[in-house]
């Protein structure tokens, strides 16, 4: 599973914001955050010299700033009209956005403790703020005159989509609701921005709490080097002989594929499916409960039963009936499959000598174990393949080939952590189209997963095109001693993902900031994404890709097909662990009555239906579910699947008129990438693909077919 990131917390829209017109005090000229435009290139963000005293002040400047330009859009004499009040309303907060953008992104690549207590100090700062603009029946009265005579305006498809989106977005944000409502409102909204906060917060402390030290040679049996050397060099640098590991994916997933101690695997599953449960100091569970009631509330205030009602009403899926129907449908092709691979591999197991039941802890040892004997591959082969700078290149290699774009390294520019490197990406014509911030190492500071966000988002005004800073982050295995980063095929596919995101960020080219990048329904953003996953399954880009380490030979031909044969290898278990996900989200969000139950019985009567293992218990997914509970995806995690239909269908255009084809590349980057959230999502995949999207490439794909 990839993981997608924007900001952490969501503050709505922000208001307009003429801080070059503002007149500096003494403390603005010692705070980097409190000028409008950066002494730097390309007015690249001061990271070296901001320090955590500067955001509150920052802020707090900013929102001076916004609540008197709120009242000149308010006091403007004129009839309100589309460019005095919608086109004034997308270009607000340019300077709050970017502060608040800044301190959020940071709290989840680069935080401590300090910014952890801000975070919660901020948080019903930012959302009064912004519940005060929605909330302003005279700001709401301007947008809906305007919006009451859209039809004699002569706006343009673009200008219509945002008259619309601002007009919804007020009424979905309260600007109807009256007295006691408005209060509720308001306080569910200040509530709800502090728990997920919390929440990650938890999640964070609790991966970091952690940690197996080994000091017996035998307790690393199994193991390859790669997962020896990196466990030693962790051990170092926590000032201890052996070997540490740890939750974080590098240290976690190599121990469970190869260690061949099954007691360990079972200690180290389940510190991590224990998580953040009534058993640990970081309990999440009481979290849960308060999230999904308060946003069942917030539902009702509108009207709607449960909160997915209120969500999927704006999404290309339309309504919970059809993510339901869609989720069911998948799981009727994938759940046969799924069983058979569970069958198949207890067999396996079995005559390998194991003597008991397969449990959550005995998958990825022995999975890996049969995809090795049939198809003679594993990480420990390919990974000398996959240098990280190699593969960095080729990936910028390869959008330069599909999209015609270069990227040139800037070690000018400042960054947030020495690990981060910067790029400033042109059109082969020189033009500058913006930065991409590319940060790869796990560390205790930064939340697990992997992400892409944006410092800056790409929009258009009277003095020019803006163009983005996009981040890039992720949680590869590290460097060592003897070795540079070798990443194993899943990491490969991990950055081909997250650099998808990148691409539809950074090469938005819309009017307006609310409608650019990666500003779409959360289950169209995977698109750009998991089509990029697709090349790593293409033995053309990965006889490019493929560089051995050391000698620089290509990866033989016979080692790359088997990496593709092994592509479909548990696709039916795949695919239900990620509809189980699904369904986990949409049922904590079809709720109708307040939850007064154990998240963790909850939870285990949802899986069920997805389930191919016994259920050990006390533990769970919900509790460390960042995504729904921290993140932007409540009643959208069956994105991902939804995603996988309109990827498996848009690559196929690429499969039929070659991987690497300009036209197809160009067609794509015109009416998905650079379109954003400009128009619906169905009409910008229809006019890429030329028709609906389809589930048979999918399937076909998967080996469910």
């Amino acid at each position: 599973m990839k993981n997608i990131r924007w900001t952490v917390l969501i503050i709505g829209v922000l208001l307009l914001t003429s801080c070059k017109e503002k007149k500096m005090d003494k403390q603005e000229t010692t705070n980097p955050l409190m000028v409008c435009e950066f002494n730097t290139p390309h007015e690249s963000i001061p990271f070296d010299k901001i320090e955590n005293a500067h955001y509150l002040p920052a802020i707090n400047n900013a929102i001076e700033i916004g609540k008197a330009e709120i009242e000149a859009i308010l006091n403007n004499k004129e009839e309100a009209n589309f460019d005095n009040t919608i086109v004034a309303l997308d270009n607000a907060g340019e300077q709050l956005s970017l502060v608040s953008g800044i301190f959020f992104n940071l709290l989840s690549a680069e935080n401590n403790e300090e910014m952890q207590m801000l975070a919660q100090e901020l948080s019903p700062i930012l959302t009064a703020y912004s519940n005060d603009i929605m909330l302003n029946t005279e700001l709401f009265n301007r947008v809906k005159s305007v919006y009451n005579k859209k039809d004699e305006l002569n706006l343009n498809a673009e200008q219509a989509f945002l008259l619309e989106d601002s007009y919804r977005g007020f009424i979905r944000s309260g600007a109807l609701l009256e007295g006691a409502d408005r209060d509720k409102y308001r306080d569910i909204s200040t509530k709800l921005g502090q728990l997920s906060l919390k929440f990650g917060e938890n999640s964070l402390k609790e991966t970091n709490a952690y940690s197996k030290f080994i000091t017996k040679e035998s307790d690393l049996a199994g193991l390859p080097e790669f997962a020896i050397e990196a466990a030693a060099e962790e051990a170092k640098e926590r000032g201890l002989e052996g070997w540490v590991f740890t939750l974080q994916y590098p240290s976690y997933g190599p121990f469970m594929k190869y260690s061949e101690v099954r007691e360990l695997r079972e200690e180290l599953y389940m510190a991590r499916a224990t998580q953040c449960t009534d058993t640990s100091e970081f309990n999440n569970l009481g979290l849960i409960t308060e999230i999904v009631n308060l946003r069942l509330e917030f539902a009702q205030l509108f009207g709607y039963k449960s909160y997915a009602d209120y969500v999927l009403v704006e999404r290309m899926s339309g309504s919970a009936k059809t993510v339901n129907d869609f989720l069911a449908d998948l799981a009727t092709a994938s759940m046969p499959k799924a069983k058979a691979d569970a069958k198949e591999l207890q067999e396996f197991a079995t005559e390998k000598g194991a003597d008991f039941q397969l449990m959550a802890w005995d998958w990825s040892f022995y999975s890996e174990k049969l995809m090795n004997e049939r198809y003679s591959i594993n990480d420990e082969m390919v990974k000398p393949y996959f240098q990280l700078e190699n593969v960095e290149k080729s990936i910028l290699d390869l959008a330069g080939t599909l999209y015609g774009i270069t990227f040139e390294r800037n070690t000018e520019i400042p960054v947030y952590h020495k690990d981060v490197k910067t790029y400033e990406v042109k059109e082969a014509d020189g033009t500058y189209l913006g930065l991409l911030y590319l940060d790869f190492f796990p560390r205790a500071t930064k939340q697990s997963g992997a992400w892409m966000t944006s410092f800056r988002s790409q929009y258009k005004d009277a003095s020019g095109d803006h163009r983005p800073h996009v981040t890039i982050v992720c949680n590869f295995s590290k460097p060592t001693e003897s070795k540079p980063s070798l990443l194993t095929f899943m990491e490969v596919t991990t950055f081909l993902h997250e650099f998808g995101h990148g691409m539809h960020g950074m090469l938005s080219n819309c009017d307006y900031k609310g409608q650019a990048g990666t500003s779409v329904s959360r289950d169209f953003v995977e698109l750009p994404s998991q089509l990029m996953e697709n090349f790593a399954e293409e033995k053309e880009w990965l006889s490019i890709v493929a560089k051995h380490y050391q000698t620089g030979e290509a990866m033989p031909e016979e080692i790359i097909d088997r990496i593709i044969k092994s592509g479909k290898f548990q696709s039916g278990s795949g695919s239900a662990r990620q509809l189980s996900l699904g369904m986990t989200d949409m049922a904590w969000h079809s709720i109708t009555e307040p939850f007064t139950g154990n998240v963790l019985e909850f939870e285990k009567n949802v899986m069920a239906a997805t389930s191919i293992l016994p259920k050990v218990k006390g533990t769970a997914t919900s509790p460390t579910f960042g995504h729904i509970f921290a993140g932007g995806y409540a009643a959208g995690y069956y994105g991902y699947k939804w995603a996988e239909v309109l990827d498996a269908d848009a690559f196929a255009s690429f499969k039929e008129e070659g991987i690497f084809n300009k036209e197809t590349a160009q067609r794509f980057r015109d009416e998905i990438l650079s379109r954003g959230g400009s128009r619906k999502e169905m009409d910008s995949y229809v006019a890429f693909k030329g028709r609906k999207p389809e589930i048979d490439a999918l399937l076909e794909r998967s080996g469910l077919k």
